[in-house]
């Protein structure tokens, strides 16, 4: 038989990058992940969080955290089908639903198994999940374990999701699904256009607001309230991980489907439940998102600042309308290069390659916290110019996207 461990010797290209100083990945820090960090006893600008309204150092969101080991113990000992569901699960869920204005919701330990619980337990097997080819990896993977079809369509290309809903029979049960805002490039979704296809072809959407939900919209809510569409939206998703300071996701739709999902998502039935210090941060996380709107308002200025410097330097930054602003390179090694020198300078970003973004595309992912100063961010401006035209990858010409 041939050797299962062979596949394992040829995996050259993080080597390569190691044997470069380059390796951009697993790199530990030492300290909470704020505005600023610390690395091998160095303190560095953050420029790779997504920690978009600052809240894992927030005092109340850590006091909460710290209260809920003191009442329920460190984990939940089991799943929620079984042992693991706490009134602090629920009360959670019931603020969630409220919050987006859902009738129920449904806390899962990961993000990731927020999605791919839900789309596995709603797309059966005669149904058809049509998706953006830009989503996250989780949508591609609860996809992939549903019995249903998968369609892709071309990303954010309205006439051509109208193309592959055309092509679809119309007995079959179809969910559109995207992310609010991808995470990669920073663009958003073209949610009146989602809407109008969903409608006129009797679909359903879900949007995961993973990198919006706290972001976008008069509340928070996400792109789909940004646009005064959050009712048009069948089923919502999102993470805690970036803007409610924790960890786990939720998944909110009428009371029936979260219903289904309750007892039909394995990811939710065979996995331990969300442990209480992740819950009671979710918690506090969502009063200050609800009662603190100039953390957004700040968020985006400090949004605004550092694009506009990055496009007056002339670095590429494709069509991003987000606090996720990405300096696009193309070549990996010039990129994992970059990287080098950015981190060096004292600036930590994230190196996104291939299958993360199209191998032609590689480029260097930066996001904002509500929380950066401008001197740190005039700063890490200084490190990329440097960088950058010692390296040669500024002004390549792309069109910038206008803000929505």
């Amino acid at each position: 038989m041939a050797d299962l461990f062979a596949k394992c010797e040829t995996l050259t290209k993080p080597r390569q990058a190691e044997e470069m100083g380059c390796y951009p990945f697993f790199i530990p820090l030492e300290s909470e992940a704020g505005p600023e960090v610390t690395i091998d006893g160095r303190r560095m600008v953050m420029l790779g969080s997504n920690n978009y309204l600052g809240l894992t150092q927030d005092k109340r969101v850590k006091e909460a955290a710290i209260a809920a080991i003191e009442r329920y113990g460190s984990g939940c000992t089991g799943s929620r089908l079984m042992n693991g569901t706490l009134d602090l699960h629920r009360t959670l869920e019931a603020r969630l639903a409220s919050f987006v204005r859902k009738e129920d919701a449904l806390a899962f330990t990961t993000g990731f198994q927020t999605n791919l619980g839900a789309i596995s337990a709603l797309v059966g097997r005669h149904d058809v999940a049509v998706i953006d080819r830009s989503v996250h990896a989780s949508i591609i993977d609860g996809c992939r374990l549903a019995h249903g079809e998968i369609l892709r369509f071309k990303h954010n290309d309205m006439e051509d999701l109208e193309r592959v809903l055309q092509g679809i029979d119309s007995r079959r049960g179809v969910l559109i699904i995207v992310d609010g805002v991808y995470s990669m490039e920073g663009d958003v979704a073209n949610v009146p256009g989602l809407v109008r296809l969903k409608n006129q072809y009797g679909a359903r959407l879900m949007i995961d607001e993973a990198h919006s939900v706290g972001v976008f919209g008069e509340g928070g809510r996400g792109v789909a309230e940004h646009f005064g569409l959050l009712d048009e939206v069948d089923v919502y998703t999102a993470t805690f991980s970036k803007s409610f300071a924790s960890i786990g996701g939720f998944v909110a739709a009428k009371a029936d489907v979260i219903y289904y999902i309750r007892h039909m998502a394995r990811a939710l039935l065979f996995s331990a439940a969300l442990p209480p210090a992740s819950t009671a941060a979710a918690l506090a996380a969502l009063d200050v998102i609800e009662t603190e709107p100039e953390r957004r308002e700040r968020l985006w200025e400090n949004t605004r600042f550092l694009l506009t410097g990055l496009k007056d330097l002339g670095f590429t930054t494709g069509k991003s309308d987000s606090p996720v602003i990405p300096l696009i390179v193309g070549d990996e090694f010039l990129l994992v290069r970059f990287w080098r020198g950015l981190f060096d300078g004292g600036v930590f970003t994230n190196a996104a390659v291939s299958p993360a973004v199209e191998p032609d595309r590689a480029l260097i992912r930066t996001s904002l916290m509500a929380t950066h100063t401008v001197e740190q961010l005039q700063r890490a401006l200084d490190v990329m110019a440097m960088v950058g035209q010692e390296l040669g990858v500024l002004s390549r010409g792309e069109p910038v996207g206008e803000r929505v």
